[in-house]
């Protein structure tokens, strides 16, 4: 209890100038060599930020690794659907190296999704399409559309 009312005292006094309490030193707590303030001795330290070096390098290397691949996969994909190309992901590819490829599981996809669109752009596929048709559908709106046109070239020619 005296150490809370003799603090919130002097930080009173210490505000209106008057002095009071006398100055504390801040330089005793705070050692000025940082190796000393973590713990270490100075090899130590400089071990230590050389490994922390090298792994922000490395982690570093593998983010721009995994920004080329997504950019390697929205290039495939913009030249799938015809869409324009970006200079973001172009850039992105040449900045991580020519070693840049869609990963594994991307490119199993891929490889899937070519398949399939080979197989729907082959005859068989167009034979299996005809087969999933509603014909009487198609008759119905053939049928539709002919008596529309029989119609509009009634109206138009005098002589039907």
């Amino acid at each position: 209890m005296a150490f809370l009312m003799k603090s919130m005292l002097s930080n009173q006094v210490k505000n209106l100038g008057l002095g009071g309490g006398g100055e504390e030193s801040t330089e005793e707590s705070t050692p000025s060599d940082p190796a000393a303030a973590a713990g270490m001795t100075r090899e130590e330290y400089e071990e230590y930020q050389k490994q922390m070096v090298e792994e922000k390098m490395e982690r570093d290397a593998a983010f721009a690794q995994k920004k080329a691949e997504r950019a390697v996969l929205r290039v495939h994909l913009r030249e799938k659907y015809r869409l324009p190309k970006s200079e973001l992901d172009e850039n992105q590819i040449q900045m991580a190296g020519d070693d840049v490829g869609l990963p594994e599981d991307l490119q199993k996809m891929v490889a899937e999704d070519q398949e399939e669109e080979e197989d729907k752009d082959s005859i068989l596929g167009q034979l299996q399409n005809i087969q999933n048709m509603d014909m009487d559908a198609i008759k119905e709106k053939a049928q539709a559309t002919f008596t529309e046109m029989k119609q509009a070239a009634e109206q138009k020619c005098s002589v039907m």
